[in-house]
């Protein structure tokens, strides 16, 4: 009985941990945790171009109604991002790297070229839709629009461009 009770308690503190975690009281990652995540795993060992690429994506989801409006939101939804992406170990080794790009866009830094753009892949990668507006390809990745096919005027991934971005 009382390793029962004991064990219902224990559950009842992880329980309300989750939930007091789950709702800001002690977050889990920072904006910019959130932001470096998505450039780390989406782009990472490709260029700056890339990563700012990512970040200026996410920041356009973020500004949608469509998404969540918070970072952590749009790089934690589910099935959006690369797997493990929220919990996953990142390497230390380009952790300046990918910080510096990820304070630089949540401080107002976009790609140029993304425009509206507010979904990727990979650049290897032959989508079979026809409501693909590509915008730009840097850092192993295309990014698109999605519009109505016949507003469509760039069907295929452009090819890879890169030094755009400058630091």
């Amino acid at each position: 009985m009382i390793r029962q009770k004991v064990r219902f308690q224990m559950i009842i503190s992880v329980a309300a941990l989750a939930a007091l975690t789950g709702c800001g009281i002690f977050p889990r990652h920072t904006e910019r945790d959130c932001m470096e995540r998505a450039m780390y795993f989406e782009s990472n060992r490709s260029s700056r171009d890339g990563m700012i690429a990512v970040g200026s994506v996410v920041m356009n989801r973020v500004n949608s109604s469509s998404y969540p409006d918070t970072v952590c939101g749009v790089v934690a939804q589910k099935n959006q991002f690369a797997p493990g992406i929220m919990s996953r170990k990142m390497d230390g080794r380009s952790a300046a790297i990918v910080r510096e790009a990820a304070v630089s866009v949540l401080k107002g830094e976009r790609h140029p070229m993304i425009a509206r753009a507010q979904f990727f892949h990979a650049a290897t990668y032959h989508a079979p839709y026809n409501n693909i507006h590509y915008v730009l390809s840097t850092g192993g990745n295309a990014f698109y629009e999605k519009r109505p096919s016949e507003r469509v005027t760039q069907s295929t991934p452009l090819p890879q461009i890169e030094g755009i971005t400058g630091r």
